[in-house]
């Protein structure tokens, strides 16, 4: 076991725990958030993404003495009132049907959203791609995507 200090959604938590456990166990497990969900375990569907210093990473297979003094956001920090633009669009597109992978939609959606500001569709495609959605809405995302786009300017 190790010490680890870790600021998740801009507070600080002070962790003794493994250190190759996964930072998706500690987020659900030792901090009850459990937004960020648990997919495939190989960091291959996407329903574990979270930001690392605004960076989308799947938190399954990253372990928890990796993350050093970055700074982690979960879906739940991305917006306290899920006012962030693409959780808005998500919402006006329909997007959501079983849930499950949406708060890694969201997450990389938002931080495609970060670096690019207006995304063309084969750039919606390459920072989405890898994030499975098990009914279907690929279309509805893109959608939703640009919208969020358009409200950010």
């Amino acid at each position: 076991m190790a010490k680890f200090n870790l600021n998740v959604n801009g507070k600080n938590f002070q962790l003794d725990i493994a250190a190759q456990t996964p930072l998706l166990w500690v987020l659900r497990d030792h901090l009850k958030l459990v937004g960020t969900k648990y997919g495939c375990g190989i960091a291959q569907c996407g329903a574990c993404t979270i930001h690392l210093d605004g960076v989308a990473m799947r938190s399954c297979s990253l372990p928890v003495e990796a993350v050093g003094d970055k700074a982690i956001t979960t879906i739940e920090g991305l917006s306290e009132k899920g006012e962030h633009s693409i959780q808005r669009a998500w919402l006006e597109h329909d997007v959501p049907q079983c849930g499950y992978c949406q708060a890694g939609q969201i997450m990389t959606a938002a931080a495609l959203l970060k670096d690019n500001p207006n995304p063309s569709d084969s750039d919606i495609d390459q920072a989405m791609n890898g994030n499975i959605c098990r009914c279907g809405t690929y279309t509805r995302i893109k959608a939703a995507i640009k919208s969020a786009a358009k409200m950010e300017k």
